[in-house]
């Protein structure tokens, strides 16, 4: 019950977290108000399964296991789950539901940390531009969340750049640029060059104007993937000549509320280039907020970024001990 144990402390440590900086509060509190949709409909189902069922029996794993999926675990993640639940019940001949519903919050959780290091933390650089490389496909706001990542390390006092270079969806360039003159960052962009052209030039400005962080939009379309990996693949070979060791991250942006769709993007995604990360959109307009635990589960990619509100500052890290906080603390 070690994990559980840790979660539990957590959740009870409410003198530290009123002893807590403001920011360490405010941040708690999001994760609280972004992930109620998911806890409503999530955890709510879990505690009246504990008293529908005194006992642990066939109906109610049946029961268990709905709720899991339709928390938009994914079947695999779920069936897998399943299987090392039923397994611990037997060994440590768990009858009791109320007690074993703090046995599925400590397996859920193996599920994601599962004693593997999978950093949550950008890989900035000390010297040079940090090369951030962003895809997904359209629709899933990931102009909007360069922009949201933009302002966020601005205000960590980091030179911070764009690089326009979805040449294929119209208008993305303009709006990108839009986002740039809005905060105040460098641009560079046109849809009338080649995307691996546009980087080129982009990151010749970033090293003249010593930029600390480059964000390179990039076009989002899986029609054809193979089209989609050979523009991925010219995109990083003209990075990398010009950024030792670039791109520094590649980072994956799904929208939270597609569900399984985005866990099938992961994987699409996953085979054209290597993602170094998620960023995870419209979390906190979703009751499907268990997408966290089936993407580590299902494609072994970190989620770095999570999105709870559209506010700039509502893009926040992905903080594990949070997450735990906000799913779970209704039931402790």
């Amino acid at each position: 019950m070690g994990f559980f144990n840790k979660i539990k402390n957590i959740l009870n440590k409410n003198k530290e977290v009123e002893n807590a900086s403001k920011e360490k509060q405010e941040e708690i509190k999001k994760y609280d108000e972004g992930l109620e949709k998911t806890r409503k409909e999530f955890v709510s189902k879990l505690s009246v399964l504990g008293i529908k069922f005194n006992k642990v029996s066939e109906e109610y794993f049946e029961e268990l296991e709905e709720i899991l999926i339709n928390a938009d675990l994914g079947v695999n993640t779920v069936m897998n789950f399943m299987d090392r639940l039923r397994k611990r019940v037997k060994q440590e001949n768990i009858s009791d539901t109320k007690y074993l519903n703090e046995v599925i919050v400590d397996e859920l959780f193996i599920v994601y940390v599962n004693g593997e290091s999978l950093s949550d933390k950008i890989n900035i650089q000390e010297k040079g531009p940090t090369v951030i490389l962003m895809v997904g496909v359209n629709g899933v706001g990931k102009t909007t969340t360069i922009a949201k990542l933009a302002y966020k390390y601005q205000n960590e006092g980091k030179k911070v750049m764009m690089i326009g270079a979805d040449t294929f969806r119209a208008g993305a360039v303009t709006q990108l640029n839009e986002w740039a003159d809005r905060l105040g960052c460098l641009f560079l962009g046109t849809d009338e060059k080649d995307p691996a052209s546009v980087v080129y030039d982009g990151l010749v400005k970033a090293k003249e104007e010593n930029v600390d962080i480059v964000f390179i939009d990039t076009a989002g379309r899986l029609q054809n993937k193979v089209n989609l990996m050979n523009e991925l693949e010219k995109i990083n070979k003209v990075i990398g000549m010009h950024v030792d060791g670039a791109p520094h991250e590649t980072l994956l942006v799904i929208d939270a509320s597609t569900g399984q769709n985005g866990i099938i993007q992961a994987k699409a995604f996953k085979e054209i280039t290597n993602i170094t990360g998620i960023v995870l959109t419209k979390l906190d307009g979703t009751a499907k907020g268990g997408i966290v635990l089936a993407i580590k589960e299902e494609v072994n990619i970190p989620v770095k970024f999570i999105g709870l509100g559209e506010k700039m500052t509502d893009l926040k890290t992905f903080d594990i001990e949070n997450y735990i906080y906000g799913l779970f603390k209704d039931m402790m």
